[in-house]
């Protein structure tokens, strides 16, 4: 059957033909995302993906969003694998499922040991590691893991606590988001028109880009590393008012097919005028030019003032993530 192209990406019941029975054909039914190809369809369901001939289909409707649940740990973990490629440490080591990096101490992101499963050896002896690791490259010892995941309750038993030295960042909300939406989000009531700002997304970040993030500092090497890695295909968006002053930034990088972002600054005199959203938007559109097809973004909990703006563009909490470190 000939099936709409606005269907692609939408939740759908899907009705198709898996061989007959006494002459008779006989059906099965697919619940879940659709992904629509040149000779086939997937249907993202629940179970895993289920692949459908397009000559196999009888029927297929769009239906209401899941109820929201706990996603799988393995979800979590692909998702926090895809921030961490997307924020590159300077060095890196795996061990196990387990992921020890440091970058001179720029961000806590890009320097603890991300725990997303078996490091390979019993828990007490992979923080040993995490202790030799960070002491060897001179950051504190940390530990990230999923909030409430099996690797948080085993770190925990060891003795390990929530880094309450690192403040609002010790616990953080990851967000996601279908890029469609994005690139499409209303204006607020008060910024009903364009903004009087110009938005563009080179690929390497210039010098007012770099200013506006680190408040009028150049960045160091790592700084440079970290942020602007040659083999992440990223965006430095960048607004600039009518004068050409750079008033917003957001840094919008791809991974697989997702959009990751980071670094949303918008200057106090341009705020509550719609710019985030636009800033958003615009990463979203080049985003989605490059293969993406969602979003992903770490907020700290307590950042109530960026919550808010991307809970009105379509943004959803995914699972959220602690810093745990040993108690001295």
């Amino acid at each position: 059957m000939d099936l709409p192209e606005s269907l692609d990406g939408r939740r759908v019941s899907l009705r198709h033909r898996v061989g007959e029975r006494d002459g008779r054909p006989l059906h099965s039914d697919a619940v879940g995302e659709l992904t629509l190809g040149a000779d086939a369809v997937t249907v993202q369901t629940r179970r895993g993906p289920v692949r459908v001939r397009r000559d196999a289909v009888v029927a297929v409707r769009a239906v209401p969003p899941a109820v929201p649940r706990r996603p799988s740990w393995a979800v979590v973990a692909r998702l926090e694998e895809l921030c961490a490629d997307a924020w590159p440490a300077l060095v890196e080591q795996r061990m196990g499922a387990w992921r020890l990096r440091a970058a001179g101490g720029y961000t806590a992101r890009a320097n603890t040991a991300l725990a997303l499963g078996d490091p390979g050896m019993p828990v007490p002896d992979a923080l040993d590691a995490v202790r030799a690791f960070a002491a060897a490259h001179g950051v504190p010892p940390r530990v990230t893991v999923p909030a409430g995941s099996p690797w948080d309750t085993a770190v925990g038993r060891a003795g390990w606590t929530i880094d309450v030295g690192h403040g609002a960042g010790a616990e953080v909300a990851v967000l996601v988001a279908d890029l469609r939406t994005l690139d499409a989000a209303p204006k607020p009531e008060s910024q009903p028109g364009p903004g009087p700002w110009t938005v563009t997304t080179p690929e390497r970040p210039d010098d007012d880009w770099w200013a506006l993030g680190l408040h009028g500092a150049r960045p160091t090497p790592v700084q440079a590393h970290v942020v602007a890695p040659r083999d992440v295909p990223t965006a430095y968006v960048l607004a600039r008012d009518a004068g050409g002053a750079a008033v917003g930034q957001v840094r919008a990088s791809v991974v697989e097919d997702h959009l990751h972002l980071a670094w949303l600054e918008v200057v106090p005199a341009a705020r509550r005028r719609g710019l985030g959203t636009d800033l958003v938007a615009a990463a979203a559109a080049w985003g989605r030019g490059r293969g993406a097809r969602f979003g992903v973004l770490q907020v700290a909990l307590r950042n109530t003032g960026a919550r808010a703006l991307y809970a009105s563009t379509g943004w959803t909490e995914h699972h959220r993530y602690r810093h745990l470190v040993p108690v001295r």
